[in-house]
């Protein structure tokens, strides 16, 4: 297991250096630099100032000598200062990812202890009206527009029905658990419906395919109860498909929480990968987006580790494949 891990996260290493040359690319390609913003601030520059200060900056160099110095500079601790905060990257991000860690780890956490009991109960309950009316619910949750569900609770809850805040992650003077956790409510709700209708439909839709397996029917055969079978035999082989698709959406949810982050103003890493892209803070943009694909790949090695406590007769032996 060691070895397969350490293989893994030398796959992920080469996979992250790879995207780190291809993001910093591409936002290379962007319209604009630092040196046109400072011109647009400053219209005293001539034409002469600004080449001076893309020698200065290095800007006027090869994209590929640009990414070395870059990463170069990057692997001694220095991923650059945020134009927009006037600080260090890194000085900037921890407290935008502990708003996103809360933000997310609260919707995940719920959506899961939903998705998963009300998958299996709609699959024991196939073609019934119970059936019938959580399938509608995960089809609206699914196509509802995640801005216009945010809209929707804003208007209720902060406007109509003025209970709770409608942005922010505190209130001015504020800051106490009861009060942060006020402001988590909207949020939480709206990643949660996003979230818990796919998660609840693969969940019935794997809990049908194991029930019909050759190994469960012999469990009823042998006198087992539905509740000891579906626990104890069912379960667990059931969620190695769920468990695939939520590790596949983890990556998703950290960065996709952009629309909600955006509607509800609360300052999360969607929101500052958002603002960091709009407002040409390329090493903010740079950092987070890397660190978005570094969280996705994290995500699926822990699936795969999870596959192997799930099911004992998945290994990782075998210097690095995959037997049984």
């Amino acid at each position: 297991m060691s070895r397969y891990v350490a293989g893994r996260l030398v796959e992920s290493l080469v996979v992250l250096v790879i995207m780190s040359f291809v993001i910093y690319a591409l936002i290379g390609l962007m319209p604009g630099d630092p040196i046109d913003l400072m011109i647009k601030s400053d219209p005293r520059l001539t034409p002469e100032d600004a080449a001076r200060l893309r020698a200065v900056y290095g800007l006027d160099k090869p994209l590929t000598e640009r990414y070395l110095s870059w990463a170069a500079a990057a692997l001694s601790g220095d991923f650059g200062n945020s134009r927009l905060y006037a600080r260090p990257v890194l000085d900037v991000m921890p407290g935008f990812l502990l708003n996103t860690l809360n933000l997310m780890g609260i919707s995940f956490v719920i959506s899961v202890a939903i998705a998963v009991p009300v998958g299996i109960y709609a699959a024991l309950r196939q073609q019934t009206a119970a059936d019938y009316v959580i399938n509608l619910a995960c089809f609206a949750g699914i196509s509802v527009p995640i801005f216009w569900l945010a809209l929707m609770l804003i208007i209720v809850f902060a406007v109509l029905i003025p209970v709770l805040p409608a942005s922010g992650v505190s209130s001015i003077g504020g800051g106490d658990i009861l009060d942060r956790a006020r402001h988590l409510v909207l949020p939480v709700i709206t990643l949660t419906v996003f979230s818990v209708g796919s998660y609840t439909r693969f969940m019935r839709a794997a809990t049908i395919e194991v029930m019909r397996q050759d190994y469960i029917r012999t469990a009823f055969a042998k006198g087992a109860d539905r509740q000891r079978v579906v626990v104890h035999h069912a379960l667990r082989n059931a969620m190695l498909p769920v468990v695939t698709i939520v590790a596949l959406s983890f990556g998703t949810l950290f960065s996709g929480a952009l629309i909600t982050e955006t509607m509800f103003a609360y300052p999360g890493m969607g929101k500052l990968i958002f603002d960091s892209v709009m407002g040409n803070d390329f090493n903010m943009a740079l950092v987070t987006l890397l660190f978005a694909t570094l969280v996705t790949l994290l995500a699926n090695l822990g699936a795969d580790l999870a596959y192997a406590w799930l099911d004992p007769r998945i290994s990782y032996g075998g210097g690095g494949g995959r037997g049984r």
